[in-house]
């Protein structure tokens, strides 16, 4: 692939003549772009906030450590495993936590081995598996289902969202200089001063649910603050630490359930073969959307042991799973900043945030629709990377077989996502095993593009050829 084949002039690759403050508010923007999602899978699975912040970095850098320092990819919370989690602890049990955490640990080991493989047989007889056909459509997919959280977030106050997305588009398409380059961090803090100033000025406090709100005229379709978040900020503490030993791995090895060990490793290590293509689509993505080879350079096995030691690293200590993150590869489509530095700078902010507890309930206040707003677009990026990666690829959907995986793994990934089930579960023994519809998708396109008859896509004469 050429480094520059698919930028303007306006793509930049050294951050530094930026500036300091440049790269300043560029490292603040990737991490308001990955913190709404990073900080909803602890949110819904009971997991620490802070912990979740701070393994989210220290991930992050261990991955680009591990990578040479060239891959501009941020570490955030997997969803993938949302199923495992509530499998093992339904509720949130901080008992029980220990143990999911522990199943996901091991489905970190997978992608270390997996990337073993690739070490010992070479990239190429693997990457076989993987072409365009089958990465591009899951990296569409990837983005439609994730779609479901930015529409239900817009849902709360659409006037709010469609201010963010409107400031983000002015920024994009009109902007100059660094309003060009930073156009999310501004959606964000343009949406949030609207929110604040109608919250002042026609704000109402109403109960939806369980929850209060302040919302616009108390109407429950224009909520603007959750008031519950607003009281965090205030108990929360300027310092403290982002973890307790008790909510550890290491908590429970004295005297572990075994039943329940083998249980949390039988249902959650399967999950890790749907988040290892997606990491393969992710790396696809953001080096089509950089313009150079990363599965060649530094090499998809590097990738793999960094995602994969991080995850096992961060589930040890109480923390979610990583995986490599769509939302900042929206951020680098849209900023065309895609120097490695500045991802790193939004790590080291995220584990700095993660020891002051009142900064993480500040940021965790911002209203639920400025972020659908900014995920709006934002995952409508990742589905736009993985079209272009179809297209730039010259996949030949005059082929029947190509037409036919492309649909499956879209249908198979985005049905059975929003199905009533939301899974595929099967019993094993007297264990469940679930997958997710990305899982279900993915391992039927591989299985489709190795058994069907026509393959047009040779990885390695592409890799010579410069090409993605």
């Amino acid at each position: 692939m050429s480094s520059n084949k698919n930028d303007t002039v306006e793509a930049i690759y050294d951050a530094k003549i930026l500036g300091v403050r440049g790269m300043t508010v560029l490292g603040l923007q990737h991490m308001f772009a990955m913190f709404g999602s990073t900080v909803l899978v602890p949110a819904l699975t009971g997991l620490s906030v802070s912990a979740t912040l701070l393994f989210a970095g220290l991930g992050t850098l261990l991955f680009h450590l591990l990578t040479k320092k060239k891959v501009p990819a941020f570490l955030g919370s997997s969803f993938a495993f949302l199923a495992g989690y509530f499998a093992i602890a339904p509720n949130g049990e901080k008992e029980l936590l220990p143990y999911a955490c522990f199943g996901v640990a091991c489905a970190g080991i997978v992608y270390i081995l997996l990337a073993a493989a690739i070490k010992g047989f070479g990239v190429n007889k693997v990457m076989k598996f993987f072409p365009p056909i089958v990465t591009g459509p899951i990296i569409v997919a990837i983005g439609l289902t994730l779609s479901q959280s930015a529409v239900d977030n817009c849902a709360k106050n659409w006037l709010v969202a469609v201010i963010a997305i409107l400031i983000i588009i002015i920024c994009n398409v009109f902007g100059k200089g660094m309003v060009k380059i930073i156009p999310i961090i501004i959606g964000v803090l343009g949406s949030s001063l609207v929110a604040i100033i109608l919250a002042l000025i026609f704000g109402k406090t109403v109960e939806i649910g369980d929850s209060s709100v302040i919302a616009l005229a108390g109407s429950p379709n224009l909520q603007l603050f959750d008031t519950a978040k607003i009281e965090a900020i205030k108990n929360a503490s300027w310092v403290g630490l982002p973890f307790k030993m008790q909510d550890t791995v290491f908590h429970i090895i004295k005297e572990p359930d075994i039943k329940l060990l083998v249980t949390a490793v039988a249902t959650i290590v399967p999950i890790a073969l749907a988040t290892i293509v997606e990491h393969i689509g992710d790396i696809s993505a953001i080096s089509s959307t950089v313009g150079q080879n990363f599965i060649a350079d530094p090499g998809l096995h590097r990738t793999l042991i960094g995602d994969g030691i991080a995850t096992t690293f961060a589930s040890l200590f109480g923390a979610p799973a990583n995986t490599t993150y769509g939302e900042n590869t929206g951020v680098l489509t849209l900023s065309k900043v895609y120097d490695p530095k500045v991802v790193r700078l939004a790590a080291v902010f995220a584990c700095v945030f993660s020891f002051s507890p009142k900064i993480a309930a500040c940021i965790s206040a911002m209203p639920a629709p400025v972020l659908g707003g900014i995920s709006l677009v934002l995952y409508g990026m990742i589905s736009a990377v993985g079209v272009r990666n179809i297209v730039e690829n010259k996949v030949d959907f005059s082929k029947t077989r190509n037409v036919i995986i492309a649909a499956i793994i879209l249908v198979l990934s985005i049905g059975i996502t929003y199905s009533a089930a939301g899974a595929i579960s099967f019993p094993v023994g007297k264990i469940t095993i679930s997958l997710s519809g990305l899982a279900v998708g993915a391992l039927v396109g591989i299985i489709m593009n190795a058994v069907l008859p026509g393959k047009d896509y040779d990885f390695e004469s592409m890799n010579n050829n410069g090409k993605n």
